[in-house]
Parts: structure tokens; sequence; C-alpha cells
């Protein structure tokens, strides 16, 4: 099994949420995050005053899968998320020893 793990764009969640459940990933858990990479922040004007953010706004998604679907998965996440633009994110791939769905005890892939 596989995690994936990705940083991405706030508004590209909804076209990417569709995409995964369209593609048969079952779930995914996200996070609203704030971080830098090479953007290193941004400015944005409120009431005419000039202001600086050091951690840009992102959102994370985790997807837990069998290791047979991980290139789909990052084959979308890449496709759906990616503007050519700086900033658009990260995508982190780990290996997953074990999974357990807590209400029933069933662990490995039919815990997924």
């Amino acid at each position: 099994m596989k995690k994936i793990e990705s940083i991405i764009r706030p508004h590209k969640l909804e076209e990417l949420q569709s995409a995964l459940q369209e593609a048969g990933f079952g779930g995914l858990t996200v996070s609203e995050v704030r971080g830098y990479g090479r953007q290193k922040g941004h400015t944005e004007i409120y009431r005419g005053s000039e202001y600086s953010l050091a951690f840009v706004p992102k959102i994370k998604i985790e997807i837990v899968c069998v290791s047979e679907m991980c290139e789909l998965a990052v084959g979308i996440i890449l496709d759906t998320c990616k503007t050519g633009e700086i900033g658009d994110g990260k995508i982190f791939i780990s290996q997953i020893d074990d999974a357990i769905r807590i209400r029933t005890g069933e662990s490995g892939k039919s815990a997924l």
C-alpha cells in the first residue's frame, strides 16, 4: 500500500476530488495548511495597504491506496492540479505497512 500526500492550490480541490472519485478512489483526507516553498509567501492589498503573507494557504490531500493504483492517482493529481506556475504544490509518496479499519478490525487492502 502507498500513502500519497499532495499539497495543492485551494481552488483545485473540488476538481481533484471529483476526478479521484470517478477513477474509483474511495476516500481521501483533506486538511487546510499554510506554508511556503520557492514562492516565499506573497503580498496582498487590503483596504489600500499592501501587506506580506509569509505562509501561503494550501490544501493537503492524503490518499492511501493499493500500490497498483498509485501511478493512476499521481497522474490524476498532476493532470488536475498543474497550472505551470510557481506554487502548484508537491506530491509525496510513502510506503504503508498496514491499515486497520477500527469499526471491524479488518486489515490490509480490505481496510481501505
